[in-house]
Formats: structure tokens, C-alpha cells, sequence
């Protein structure tokens, strides 16, 4: 005998921080949402882990005191070139610092909380479009029934939508991303962005008493080190005297990093098939268009805005389409198309070397540049 299938007003696939942020929104307003993630919070993901304080009134407004968790607020920036030269510059914005461990797993908290049913350990198979009522949703924990479908699933899309995606980025741009936990006496008001050869890593300090050392890279590095992350570190990142330093002094938490390959940073779209799509299901942006996390954030609001119009019937779901998107490329064009040409500067050995020295001559230009990757508070 088969169970009949829960009904929601809207499912999202996907609890990172913009499928997190938007069901609490939409909770808030009184709208059913339920929400699958593959995995089990708490858990770590590889990210930079610094936000900037645009995002901090808006996490404040969805439930989490920010004020009673001793963050460090991070308002300086040291960028290094492979060479050894170290560029020094005060953030005028600035963030702060908390592992995903910790803000997911509270963002899903306060979900449940507010009545969202947060799926865990649960993959979606399928999806089937029923008419203009919505849609079906084939999971590993059973059917569920939903008017409204948003994706938040990540870098990675699903293969039941992938066939629908446009993705503009270039094959041969494919990035891996490896992420530690360190112990290290970095002051905790600083970032630091160092360089090597065809890629950069990112040094903040976050919760606990842990930094962040994140980083990118192509995948020809680790491809040319016989697939060894830890022979690729000594041979590539350790000829940053900076980099080494950290990887020789500093007390790794835990020995084996987090991994995640095959990354292409493009913009996709903000919807396919009638599935709306926020965070990196709506394109993978570069780390230096100003982080990712807060704009998967702030893309929820605007998401969250239309759709509660919607449930409100105040707009067609045509309507929020057509805002979504135009609010989406209002949002993050300028930032996007930054990211990109300062992307063009970094992880090369004489030309990042030779960008820094001469930013170092020009603080104004590097201010300029440091808030096209910011957004405002919001």
C-alpha cells in the first residue's frame, strides 16, 4: 500500500546558505516549505568562510544572534604574490569570520524551528512537472508534492536538470578547491590572500579557535603531481615563502583536508524548467567577486521577495520569473564582471607580482577595486 504524498507550498533542494535563508523566510510569512539535503548537519563544506558585513543585519533578521557568538570581525587585508611581496590594505566594509559547520547547522535550527521540514540524509532522484499545479518530488525518503520548486543543490547539478542548463563556462577552466582547519597566531581582524602558481589561497580566522586556509586551483596542478594533494602543496603552493610557513608552523585540526573537484566557475541561469535556482545552482562565481556566500544570501532575499508576492497572489509565477531574473542581474552583474578581471590577476607568478607592487603606489585604485566586490548591506 503506498503512502500518499506530503503537500507543500514550496520544496527546495539543497540546504546550504541560500536554500537555509530562503525557507526561513518564507516560514516566517506562513508559507509550507520543506527542504532535502544529501547530508547531515552539522557538517563542514569547503568555502573560504569569510562574510562580508553585508550580509550581518540580514542573518541577524532571520533568527541568529550574530552579536552573542564572539565573532572576529575582519577589517584588514594582506595579499602576497609567489615572489614574497605583501600588499597591506584596510577593508572600509569588511566581515566576519564563522565556519559552515556552525552557521549552517544554526540556520537549520532555526528552520525547524519555524516549522520547516528539513529533510536530512535525503537524496532527490526525479522530479515530474504536474501540469500547472506544481510539481513531484522523487526522494530517497518518498514522494513529496509541492506548488512552488526551488534549486540551491550547489556547485553540482542534479542529472535530472542538468540536460536543461546553459552553462557558459569553458571545459578546460576546471578548478579544485581544498579546505583546512589551522591553528595559527594570524591576528583575527586579518585576511590573507596568497598566490602560487595558477591559483590562490585565503587565511581568516573564523569560530573556535580555528582559521580557515582554503584555497583554489586548476586541476592540472594536482593532475602534474601525480594526483597528491599534499605532493602539489609542497611543489606549487610552498614556493609562496608565506603559504609555506603556514603549512610548515601552523597545527593542521585535521590532517586530511576537505575536497571538492570539477569545479567551473559560469552563470547558469535563474530558472530552468519552472525550478527556480539561487546560490551556485545559479552559476558558480569567483571567490574575488566579492564571496559567495553572500550572495547566495542576498539572492535569497530577492527570491523570497517575489515568491511570497506570489503566495500572496499578488503576482503570477510568470511575474516572479521575469523580477527574479532582472532582480538577479541588477544585484550581481557589476560584482560578477569584477571578480572576473581580478580573477585575470591572480595566481600568476610575475604578473600578480607586478599587479601588487603597483596597487601598493595607487591605495585609491585598490580601494575602488576591493568595493566592486562588496555589495551593500542589505
Amino acid at each position: 500500500m503506498e503512502t500518499q504524498a506530503k503537500t507543500y507550498d514550496c520544496g527546495i533542494i539543497g540546504g546550504g546558505l541560500a536554500g537555509l535563508c530562503l525557507a526561513i523566510q518564507l516560514a516566517d510569512r506562513g508559507i509550507s516549505v520543506v527542504l532535502f539535503e544529501k547530508n547531515q548537519y552539522p557538517f563542514h563544506k569547503v568555502c573560504g568562510e569569510y562574510i562580508s558585513m553585508e550580509s550581518w543585519d540580514f542573518i541577524k533578521s532571520l533568527g541568529l544572534n550574530l552579536d552573542e557568538l564572539n565573532l572576529p570581525i575582519i577589517n584588514k587585508l594582506r595579499i602576497s604574490s609567489e615572489k614574497g611581496f605583501m600588499l597591506e590594505h584596510s577593508l572600509q566594509m569588511g566581515g566576519f569570520g564563522i565556519s559552515r559547520f556552525s552557521l549552517d547547522h544554526a540556520l537549520a535550527s532555526i528552520a525547524a524551528a519555524k516549522g520547516v521540514a528539513v529533510v536530512e540524509h535525503c537524496k532527490v532522484n526525479g522530479l515530474e512537472r504536474v501540469g500547472n499545479e506544481g510539481f513531484v518530488i522523487k526522494s530517497s525518503a518518498g514522494d513529496f508534492n509541492v506548488g512552488v520548486l526551488c534549486g540551491s543543490y550547489g556547485k553540482y547539478t542534479p542529472q535530472f536538470l542538468a540536460r536543461n542548463l546553459m552553462d557558459t563556462g569553458n571545459e578546460s577552466d576546471n578548478y579544485i578547491g581544498v579546505k583546512y582547519h589551522i591553528k595559527t597566531d594570524l591576528a583575527p581582524d586579518r585576511i590573507e590572500l596568497h598566490n602560487f602558481k595558477d591559483g590562490y589561497c585565503g587565511v581568516s580566522k573564523v569560530d573556535k579557535d580555528w582559521h580557515c586556509l582554503c584555497y583554489l586551483t586548476t586541476s592540472r596542478n594536482l593532475q602534474e603531481n601525480g594526483k597528491d594533494i599534499q605532493e602539489m602543496e609542497a611543489n606549487v603552493l610552498h614556493k609562496n615563502p608565506f603559504l609555506k610557513a603556514y603549512f610548515t608552523h601552523a597545527e593542521f585540526v585535521n590532517k586530511n583536508p576537505l575536497v571538492i573537484s570539477n569545479i567551473h566557475f559560469s552563470r547558469k541561469q535563474t530558472q530552468t524548467d519552472g525550478v527556480f535556482l539561487l546560490g551556485d545552482a545559479a552559476g558558480s562565481i569567483t571567490p574575488l567577486c566579492g564571496n559567495g556566500m553572500s550572495m547566495g544570501m542576498r539572492a535569497s532575499k530577492i527570491l523570497a521577495t517575489e515568491l511570497i508576492r506570489y503566495f500572496e497572489k499578488k503576482q503570477s509565477i510568470d511575474s516572479v520569473s521575469a523580477n527574479y531574473k532582472k532582480a538577479w542581474d541588477h544585484a550581481f552583474g557589476r560584482r560578477i564582471t569584477a571578480g572576473y578581471y581580478l580573477q585575470g590577476l591572480f595566481g600568476k607568478r610575475t604578473t600578480t607580482d607586478l599587479a601588487l607592487r603597483a596597487l601598493n603606489n595607487f591605495p585609491g585604485v585598490l580601494k575602488k577595486l576591493v568595493s566592486l566586490t562588496h555589495g551593500d548591506r542589505f
